[in-house]
């Protein structure tokens, strides 16, 4: 597939209209595009989490994927049928942070089949929206998007997203078609006490942003033995300002609250609650650590299990490795779990 394709130039032509609207609104212009601005301000009555600097940050890193390089990039790795059947691929998308099905949508069609999305009740908004930019780039892709509130229809295959308990009920309705079924994962870093002030911050990135909701958000560290936590405090209280909103000042609460009445040893410092636990997946405002004898010994852990892990942070730990301030900036040949939906789209 080329970048003269119909439907990447649409695609193209979308990241290009997201960017100049990300632009207008960034310098307060009066130029902003008023419909995408109200669109904006219903996502975030739909679903608190999603503020308008969060979407605004999701919607900025799709508008820097979608160029036409970029696209002949990723693409250029695929042999594209001219002539194939044409299947229809339902979608089942979560809804933790904005946007978080886009890519399997961008997959579905570029790959020459039919999207039926179910939405999730918490991220309705943006989704069709971009879809109708996208059918008036290129007025053929209307058979192409169908969003779907009950059942599927006919379908062909399916990609579906949600948590480990989800995943059963995915695995019984959909185990008879061709599926992609993603479960929990999350991200961890590994730090070894030498991180620059810089890093740390940027750690913070991967920590923080969209509060911690995405399964490529950060919520375990590994450190030495006698790692001093003193300097990741100090800088991560760059972020203190998060603690302002809300729904997320209710969970510090709320957990902080828990892990004192049940007598856990905690640090605080405030607006993040670190606590040691083994296990991957910690709740909002809060961060497990677990300490590690060795690299060796952590890389081996890791890689045992992978299949819980979304991405890991850390600097020249292993080749499969994501920089510190980056985990929430997946390239378009970043796929979730390591799956290549785009091959098992192509092989449908």
């Amino acid at each position: 597939m080329t970048a003269h394709n119909p439907i990447v130039q649409a695609f193209v032509k979308l990241g290009g209209f997201i960017q100049d609207f990300c632009e207008s609104h960034n310098s307060g212009a009066n130029t902003t595009n008023a419909n995408f601005k109200e669109v904006l301000a219903r996502a975030e009555q739909q679903n608190g989490w999603f503020t308008q600097e969060n979407v605004l940050h999701s919607l900025g890193q799709w508008a820097h994927l979608l160029t036409e390089d970029n696209m002949a990039t990723w693409l250029s790795q695929y042999a594209f049928e001219k002539g194939k059947n044409v299947k229809v691929v339902g979608i089942v998308m979560a809804g933790n942070i904005p946007l978080v099905g886009f890519h399997d949508f961008i997959c579905v069609l570029l790959s020459g089949n039919k999207v039926q999305a179910k939405l999730s009740s918490n991220d309705t908004v943006l989704l069709p929206y971009l879809a109708e930019q996208l059918i008036r780039f290129e007025a053929s892709l209307k058979d192409s998007i169908q969003f779907v509130e009950g059942k599927f229809d006919h379908y062909d295959a399916v990609i579906a997203t949600g948590s480990n308990n989800t995943s059963r009920y995915f695995e019984y309705y959909f185990g008879k078609k061709p599926n992609i079924i993603r479960k929990n994962r999350n991200a961890v870093a590994v730090l070894t006490g030498k991180e620059t002030k810089e890093e740390l911050i940027a750690l913070g990135e991967d920590i923080f942003r969209y509060y911690g909701l995405g399964c490529r958000n950060v919520s375990k560290i590994y450190v030495p033995k006698d790692y001093d936590f003193d300097l990741l405090f100090k800088t991560l209280f760059e972020y203190k300002d998060i603690v302002n909103q809300h729904k997320y000042a209710n969970n510090y609460d709320y957990n902080k609250a828990v892990y004192l009445m049940s007598e856990f040893k905690i640090l605080d410092n405030g607006f993040l609650v670190l606590k040691e636990d083994e296990s991957f997946a910690s709740p909002i405002a809060s961060l497990f650590y677990e300490h590690y004898n060795s690299l060796d010994e952590i890389k081996g852990e890791l890689q045992e299990r992978q299949e819980d892990i979304q991405c890991i942070v850390s600097k020249g730990l292993m080749a499969s490795e994501i920089s510190f301030g980056q985990t929430q900036k997946p390239q378009l040949q970043d796929y979730a779990d390591g799956v290549d939906t785009m091959k098992f789209l192509l092989q449908l």
